[in-house]
């Protein structure tokens, strides 16, 4: 038998294909879906918390460190996937049960357990999965099931079933919040196949309220890139001022630091929500929508109701993108006008450094002229009283003459001695 060396990640990635089927769902059935924001470093509280509601309903504990899980007990069905900001849950019972979207699959979750979930809920479905010929009007359904509210639908699977909802929250008594409802009037799907469709509607809700995530931040950012505008404009007419200095340097420096703030705090939803968008237009897509008399298709409804949402946050990232190339140049300009006064100030202080060396030299020569003047004199001093000296010693000598012919000799060695020191100060 050969021994192959096989690739460490192979099994991870050939499974990596697996690792979200899809659940089978019977016709009828009632499903719930609950998507959780939480924190990014709580996937093990989310665990825990699964691995609770595993033990209370009796099903196997999932494993350590799962991303995904499916688990069946007492006719519930419980699927669980964990992402990067959010937890799913879907919970699936077989048959109609009593009134709709009143004893939906959430009432078989313990209520203590669903208070104690990590997270803060997101989305939530109530879907009812009923046969065509069982099920009311279309009038009838929005007015028991809907509140009345316009209907948004299509035909789904090339037309093998068609999905209702209105995309309004409705007050569940058990959990008490708001849930969205989905009517799937199945004529030809087989399980696998609902379940793949209704998997594709549950991600559809999801993301889309993912995406919207953003528009809050944009919103908000839209004020605060108004302001910065406003001040940048203002400090940008502040240029043409001959005045303009370091003040206006720091406004500009101030500026860009609340631009980048903002920037940092946004991108990753911004980012995020497109993303998210994206994954709603390929869900929608793989509904295969059928156009129904009378009612808004998914892809219509989105395109005229969620996309102008993303559009605004594109706008906010645009926006952000053009400041920031506007407060670079504007800095740009600032620093070089700085710089260039700097520049003609140090040129102005090296002038003036040389103007009082020049001035220092010439006080010096003449300090030098003074200096050889006042040792001649001294000097001079001493050899006349030498001179007087000798004369009174008896040799014929004429002091006063000796001492005014003694004068130029002396004050040229005088003149030559303070030369020379300042060669030798000058070379050392």
């Amino acid at each position: 038998m050969t021994a192959l060396t096989l690739h460490p990640l192979r099994n991870t990635l050939n499974d990596e294909v697996h690792a979200r089927p899809s659940l089978p769902v019977n016709t009828p059935a009632r499903i719930t879906s609950l998507a959780f924001v939480f924190d990014l470093d709580a996937a093990d509280s989310q665990r825990a918390a699964l691995e609770r509601l595993a033990t209370r309903l009796g099903m196997a504990p999932p494993p350590a460190g799962a991303v995904q899980y499916v688990g069946r007990a007492g006719g519930m069905t419980v699927r669980w996937s964990l992402h990067t900001e959010f937890v799913r849950y879907t919970f699936g019972i077989e048959g109609s049960g009593g009134e709709p979207f009143v004893q939906n699959a959430l009432t078989g979750i313990p209520d203590d357990w669903l208070a104690s979930v990590p997270g803060r809920m997101l989305a939530g479905v109530h879907a009812l999965v009923v046969g065509e010929a069982e099920a009311p009007s279309l009038n009838d359904m929005a007015r028991g099931w809907f509140a009345g509210h316009d209907l948004i639908g299509a035909g789904i699977a090339d037309g093998a079933a068609t999905a209702l909802t209105d995309l309004r929250l409705h007050d569940d008594a058990y959990a008490g919040c708001g849930f969205v409802r989905y009517v799937v009037l199945n004529r030809q799907l087989n399980p696998r196949q609902m379940g793949r469709m209704l998997g594709r509607l549950f991600e559809i809700e999801c993301y889309r309220m993912l995406a919207l995530l953003a528009l809050p931040v944009a919103k908000q950012q839209m004020r605060e890139l108004d302001e910065v505008s406003l001040r940048l404009s203002s400090a940008t007419r502040e240029l043409l001022a001959p005045t303009a200095g370091g003040d206006l340097l720091a406004e500009l420096t101030c500026l860009a630091g609340r631009l980048e703030d903002a920037v940092s705090t946004s991108q990753y939803r911004f980012s995020a929500a497109r993303a998210y968008y994206q994954l709603v237009e390929r869900r929608i897509g793989e509904l295969r929508e059928v156009r129904l008399a009378g009612l808004q298709p998914f892809r219509e409804f989105m395109e005229r109701r969620l996309a102008p949402a993303m559009q605004t946050c594109d706008t906010v990232m645009g926006r952000q993108e053009r400041l920031s190339a506007r407060l670079q140049r504007a800095t740009a300009l600032m620093r070089t006008r700085i710089e260039v006064e700097l520049q003609q100030q140090n040129r102005e202080l090296l002038q003036s450094m040389d103007r009082r060396a020049g001035l220092q030299l010439r006080l010096q020569e003449t300090v030098e002229g003074l200096s050889v003047g006042v040792l001649t004199y001294y000097a001079v001093g001493l050899f006349g009283y030498v001179a007087k000296a000798l004369k009174v010693l008896g040799v014929p000598l004429n002091a006063e003459l000796a001492t005014g012919l003694a004068i130029v000799p002396i004050g040229g060695a005088v003149w030559w001695g303070v030369q020379r020191a300042k060669r030798h100060l000058g070379h050392g």
